[in-house]
């Protein structure tokens, strides 16, 4: 995932001129800060979550996770675009609290998880909005869709944990429509409207952990 491309400039440049105009034109350092933060981490699914909010009946929201979901970033510093991030989320393990509902999810009205398994991301690019604001957007496949989506994030920072590993931690949200991933079905209401919205928001927390550096 390149969490580090440093935002770019907003002068027009027709406005620019002179040194403005060279400094603008000038691509943009990652921040040494950031650099040490260079390497390979794994997201710890005990410590992450992935959950989703849609309207349900047009006056109540439903909200949900899934529960088991793996992937991988490597963070690049001093190179963002060398930066990539990877997730899988299964299917099956979606959860609303409500098993007949899951179960509905599960089926061929919805997700067809025994058909389609899993939920990938696969990042593509990123662009930093401001020093702890980043836009990340990449490829998601759901059942035999893939479309680009943009997943706003905030960087929640970096800390060595009691067992001595070092942990990043990004949380941020997206929302898709869900009939553009084939996700179509859908009931009327006697009063009007639709029984479950189009609209559908991602809501990620992740927590990752920066593999040791090798022997």
């Amino acid at each position: 995932m390149a969490l580090f491309n440093r935002k770019r400039s907003t002068v027009p440049a027709h406005a620019a001129t002179g040194t403005a105009a060279t400094d603008a034109a000038a691509p943009q350092q990652a921040s040494p800060a950031l650099a040490g933060l260079t390497g390979d981490y794994t997201i710890d699914p005990a410590h992450s979550s992935i959950g989703f909010t849609v309207r349900h009946a047009m006056v109540t929201n439903v909200r949900g996770s899934f529960g088991e979901h793996e992937g991988t970033l490597h963070l690049d510093g001093a190179d963002p675009t060398h930066s990539t991030a990877s997730i899988d989320i299964k299917i099956a393990s979606v959860d609303t609290g409500i098993a007949d509902r899951d179960a509905h999810l599960r089926s061929d009205d919805f997700f067809a998880a025994d058909t389609f398994p899993l939920m990938s991301f696969r990042s593509t690019r990123v662009e930093q909005v401001d020093d702890e604001s980043f836009r990340v957007t990449g490829d998601l496949t759901i059942k035999d869709v893939t479309r680009p989506l943009t997943i706003d994030l905030d960087f929640n920072g970096v800390a060595t944990d009691v067992y001595g590993a070092e942990r990043v931690g990004f949380e941020g949200s997206a929302t898709i429509l869900r009939s553009e991933w084939g996700l179509t079905w859908n009931a009327a209401l006697e009063t009007g409207g639709v029984m479950v919205s189009d609209k559908v928001k991602l809501t990620f927390d992740i927590s990752a952990v920066k593999a040791a550096p090798a022997a």
